[in-house]
């Protein structure tokens, strides 16, 4: 690559990306290879001095939506990601990797692309969020309600009536069974919610005063021992959701975020409203791309998410809580998915980051215009 040897900074760039192990391309005018460094030779069984007598086009699938990403980004000048974009190919076989093109400052027309690669199982996990999650429990709660609560009813009911006779030690056992048929029913009763198939009412929703009203409710019980930050892009569009579903999520990770604290002194919850622009991600079983530019993080400074159980967070029934469901962070990620979200979780010791990704509000109007430009909305 030419222009990495004309001064000893730009060189010692061209040393940093070579140790870099994620496979890294430098591209030029008209998508020209410049530069590969070594993870990028193995990633397409390919030499520097052959990658370099290439084009983009020659190495990726025909047709591949990084092709409309460098285009993108050696116009518009922005860095733009791409999730779960396919690179199979014969030559290196199936390969699927998240995409980041990122504009190289001063030099027209110059854009770095870097390649994350994916397994399918991460693919899977990822498409759409943990929507998969909310749906292993659609099924069960329908059975549940017809296949347990109505003999709850029966056994609770009969317990009553023994009560009536019993002694004072028997009775403290029928006031058992009461109790716990009655939190088994409350258990299927919050089940039941991941039935509810109908489409939610959605409409322009401004972010800052759901996270506003959360925040105020944290602050007169959880959270009132806890410090809040705010960190919010005073310009962000409207959410196109439904505005009491989207407190329930927040609330739902606040509330998170605030037991895990525990009380411990210094205890912080940051909440986070940004625009991103470019970020895109796989519809499963279609080739459109969801464009989900508003990002909303809840973070807290706590001892973190187990590494064991990390996987499995947004999966009904996991829960770190000596008395919890299991099902409050399953329903946030049914919740977001059906407003067409996406929800992930980056977590380590004394910084744990929940950020979804939700859908702008846009007019008929500006639906069309972006159309008309090219960008997916």
């Amino acid at each position: 690559m030419p222009d990495l040897t004309e001064t000893r900074p730009v060189l010692d760039a061209a040393l940093v990306l070579g140790a870099i192990p994620n496979p890294i391309l430098v591209l030029g005018k008209q998508g020209a290879i410049e530069y590969a460094n070594p993870a990028a030779e193995q990633f397409f069984d390919s030499g520097l001095a052959v990658l370099c007598r290439q084009n983009i086009r020659d190495v990726v699938p025909f047709g591949s939506p990084i092709l409309e990403l460098v285009g993108q980004v050696q116009r518009d000048r922005y860095v733009v990601s791409e999730y779960d974009v396919d690179l199979g190919s014969p030559r290196i076989g199936e390969r699927l990797v998240d995409v980041q093109v990122s504009p190289v400052p001063e030099k027209q027309d110059y854009v770095i692309l870097r390649l994350d690669e994916r397994s399918m199982a991460a693919k899977i996990d990822r498409q759409l969020t943990h929507r998969g999650a909310a749906r292993s429990v659609t099924g069960m709660a329908a059975v549940l309600a017809h296949e347990v609560k109505n003999p709850l009813s029966g056994i609770r009911g009969a317990a009553q009536l023994l009560e009536a006779n019993a002694n004072a030690a028997d009775r403290e056992l029928t006031r058992l069974i009461c109790d716990e048929t009655d939190r088994i029913c409350a258990l299927v009763d919050g089940m039941e919610v991941f039935s509810d198939k109908r489409p939610i009412e959605r409409g322009p929703v401004n972010i800052h005063q759901v996270l506003e009203h959360v925040r105020k409710v944290a602050q007169a019980g959880f959270g009132k021992n806890v410090r809040f930050i705010e960190k919010y892009d005073p310009s962000l569009p409207p959410v196109f959701g439904n505005r009491d579903q989207l407190i329930q999520i927040f609330l739902n990770l606040v509330k998170n975020a605030a037991e895990s604290i525990d009380g411990e002194p210094g205890g912080e919850i940051t909440l986070t409203t940004a625009y991103r622009h470019g970020v895109r991600l796989a519809v499963r079983g279609s080739r459109d791309r969801l464009h989900l530019p508003l990002e909303v993080t809840v973070q807290d400074n706590g001892p973190g998410v187990s590494e064991d159980i990390r996987p499995y967070l947004f999966d009904p029934f996991v829960t770190t809580k000596a008395q919890g469901s299991g099902l409050g962070l399953a329903l946030v990620a049914k919740i977001i998915g059906d407003h067409g979200g996406v929800i992930e979780c980056d977590s380590r010791p004394r910084r744990t980051v929940f950020s979804a990704r939700l859908p702008v509000h846009t007019t008929p109007l500006e639906a069309v215009v972006a159309g008309d430009s090219g960008e997916q909305v």
